[in-house]
């Protein structure tokens, strides 16, 4: 018969029973969510300063928009899966559920969601060009930017990569 081992982090306080769970500061110790979130950053980032390269505008909207190089769908997933990989090891289930979720996003990202925007800049050309007496003729127009072509997701899992091993040979180092 197998033996189920588990762990609980909880404790009572013998008196009135209240459950205390663990310390407050442990999610700052999450390897994996940290390197997700840096991965994430460092994506917008560059998509930031790269339009202010381009156009030598501020755009704040690439701070939290879809599209464009590097896509931060992608750093953020492979970033993910990585660090579960890093730390957990490569063949666990945890990094293998990892990894299907982000080939599912990657793939979302240059496939429906480009496909997606496409479309969206097809039917507002169409709206454009109605009559203005048309009901539809002064319909918002739809967003556009919403994948990603195959390099910007490529860029991204491989921004995703380089973030999660800084992060662990940083943990290494300072453990």
């Amino acid at each position: 018969m197998a033996e189920v081992v588990t762990s609980s982090s909880s404790s009572t306080d013998g008196v009135g029973g209240a459950v205390t769970g663990p310390s407050a500061s442990s999610i700052f110790h999450n390897y994996a969510l940290i390197s997700s979130l840096v991965a994430f950053a460092v994506a917008q980032s560059i998509k930031f300063f790269t339009s202010w390269y381009k156009e030598r505008r501020w755009d704040p909207k690439q701070l939290i928009g879809s599209g464009g190089m590097p896509s931060s769908h992608s750093a953020t997933v492979s970033a993910l899966a990585f660090a579960i990989g890093f730390q957990d090891g490569f063949g666990g289930s945890e990094f293998a559920c990892a990894m299907i979720l982000a080939c599912i996003v990657m793939y979302d990202a240059f496939g429906v969601r480009l496909h997606a925007g496409r479309q969206a800049e097809v039917l507002n050309q169409i709206v454009f060009e109605l009559p203005e007496t048309h009901p539809l003729a002064d319909t918002r127009p739809l967003r556009e930017l919403l994948g990603h072509t195959p390099p910007q997701v490529v860029a991204g899992g491989i921004l995703g990569f380089f973030t999660a091993l800084f992060a662990h040979l940083i943990t290494k180092i300072a453990s």
